[in-house]
């Protein structure tokens, strides 16, 4: 079934573009979430008048985004937390921590937008990706020291 996407939808397409994909996917999950329209002329028209207000929304959230990403690059986190004897710490910092620690510092980031493979289980330095945008990925240094 061909569509038209009126989102942006990971591993598929951007707003705007048409593509072909498994009948079920589009009746399933992307019509009725309002990702995307069926391919007819009075769709293609409504997604035109759609991406001319999304484009220029866009770049305006980019340039935020590409400021605050500015800002965060001479930012850096300081996360005490207790040690063992090995110099292992007890538990993990997590997305939520660093999220925690630069809203002491004025910076508003949801915690999802941490691109974390896993929790920080370890002292030392560490940079941390922040997706700020869909282009704009920011790195936080964050370290883990032990409490004193």
């Amino acid at each position: 079934m061909e569509i038209i996407l009126r989102e942006h939808v990971d591993n598929l397409g951007r707003r705007g573009d048409i593509v072909k994909v498994a009948d079920g996917y589009a009746r399933n999950y992307l019509l009725p979430r309002k990702l995307a329209l069926p391919v007819t002329e009075g769709n293609r028209k409504q997604v035109e008048r759609e991406r001319a207000k999304f484009d220029a929304k866009e770049s305006d959230e980019r340039k935020i985004a590409e400021a605050m990403a500015a800002r965060l690059a001479s930012a850096e986190v300081v996360i005490a937390r207790k040690v063992g004897e090995t110099e292992a710490l007890y538990g993990s910092v997590t997305a939520g921590d660093i999220a925690e620690a630069l809203a002491a510092q004025g910076f508003e980031i949801d915690r999802r937008k941490f691109q974390l493979a896993d929790s920080i289980k370890r002292i030392g330095d560490v940079d941390v990706p922040v997706k700020l945008h869909r282009d704009v990925t920011a790195t936080v240094k964050v370290k883990v020291v032990p409490e004193a």
